[in-house]
């Protein structure tokens, strides 16, 4: 097993309340996690078809077979036992719940409607760069890494990635899908989603994703909702401060996983995706997933933004902290300019921030402070304060 940034948290957060929840992608590391973490648990997954009648059938007889708790995984899979779980920890302040889900918006839904103050909420995405650079996995080149992706089993059982991510696309993307909502054309949803690994890192036109489709404009917000909710996009939405400039309003659209896109890309190998029109689109991807890992991995709410004014003017993600905002300019070139702090040197002028703040993330080795800021290498992302 490859030791997990959030373990510590999970321990620690999981003493503070009855229930704990975790819940990220599928194949993220979920249950390797809370089977390691709370081994002292009977493990249940609600997925099975048996599990599934059982708690239909006798929902308070199902939970009176775990008298000191258990670890309930895919815990979405039977909404029933929210009300009772609600109960059981209202009586017993000393029982022990673990949840896991891999359906966000339809596990969360539940949360807030039954347990809202009795659980706590982690999400555990796939391998960060800093957990695997603790591993005899580490990886010396970036468009490796973001090229193969960052699933576990990935690197436990040595499997291809073009193997992985088409029986990944077909056993849980799809099967997700018709759980969320019935969708008839299964081929269209995919094109979409193809659409969609396409504008990487891009401001999303609805209309034009819509258009593109062949579907309507309702159909593609639904659609986007779908992939949100099964942890395939993350959308990261704009700063809303303008400086009295008129600002873009729009989210730019991640994928959680920079191996997946590739695979929705047709990219077969690291070499093709260097020569790839949208190399520089998914190394910000990857730079912007590393951040939110650490966020993430740290039990924290992401704080992380981008700019962009109507003139074109843009910084690729801003990190809110308490007392200031952190502009990072992202770049996969692997060789430095004064040319790319432009961007930064203009934002420093609208917003009066220091340059001391201003940080560059390349595909480079070093790191170096500069007259216009900090330059940091993609192998030294710890480097930049998240808070």
């Amino acid at each position: 097993m490859i030791a997990r940034d959030i373990h510590k948290k999970l321990v620690e957060i999981s003493t503070y309340y009855p229930i704990t929840t975790i819940t990220g992608p599928r194949q993220s590391g979920k249950t390797t996690l809370i089977k390691s973490v709370f081994s002292d648990l009977p493990y249940v997954l609600l997925e099975a078809p048996d599990i599934k009648n059982r708690v239909l059938e006798d929902p308070r007889g199902f939970l009176d077979r775990y008298p000191n708790g258990a670890i309930f995984d895919e815990i979405q899979n039977t909404p029933e036992l929210f009300s009772y779980l609600q109960g059981i920890v209202d009586e017993n302040k000393d029982i022990k719940f673990i949840l896991s889900g891999s359906q966000n918006f339809l596990l969360l839904e539940n949360i807030s409607q039954t347990l809202a103050g009795r659980t706590a909420i982690l999400k555990l995405l796939p391998l960060s760069l800093a957990e695997l650079k603790k591993t005899k996995y580490k990886i010396k080149n970036s468009l490796d890494y973001i090229f193969k992706g960052s699933y576990p089993r990935l690197y436990n059982n040595s499997i291809p990635p073009d193997i992985f991510y088409s029986d990944y696309i077909q056993t849980y993307v799809e099967r997700d899908v018709r759980t969320i909502k019935n969708i008839g054309d299964l081929d269209t949803f995919r094109r979409f989603v193809q659409l969609c690994a396409g504008r990487i890192g891009q401001i999303l036109n609805m209309n034009s994703l819509a258009s593109d489709t062949g579907i309507t404009i309702n159909t593609a917000k639904s659609w986007i909702s779908i992939l949100e909710a099964s942890y395939i996009v993350h959308l990261l939405q704009p700063h809303h401060k303008n400086f009295n400039k008129r600002l873009v309003k729009s989210p730019k659209m991640y994928f959680y996983d920079t191996g997946l896109a590739c695979n929705l890309l047709r990219i077969k190998s690291a070499v093709q995706l260097d020569l790839h029109h949208l190399r520089g689109n998914l190394f910000e991807n990857f730079i912007v997933n590393e951040l939110l890992k650490s966020k993430f991995n740290n039990a924290e709410p992401s704080n992380l933004y981008y700019w962009r004014d109507k003139h074109g003017k843009e910084i690729d993600c801003l990190i809110e902290t308490a007392n200031k905002l952190i502009p990072i300019e992202i770049k996969s070139s692997k060789t430095y300019t004064k040319e790319y702090f432009k961007h930064l040197i203009y934002w420093n002028k609208l917003s009066g921030s220091d340059k001391k703040d201003n940080y560059l993330i390349y595909n480079g080795d070093e790191n170096d402070k500069l007259p216009n800021g900090n330059l940091i290498s993609w192998n030294s992302l710890e480097k930049i304060p998240l808070e």
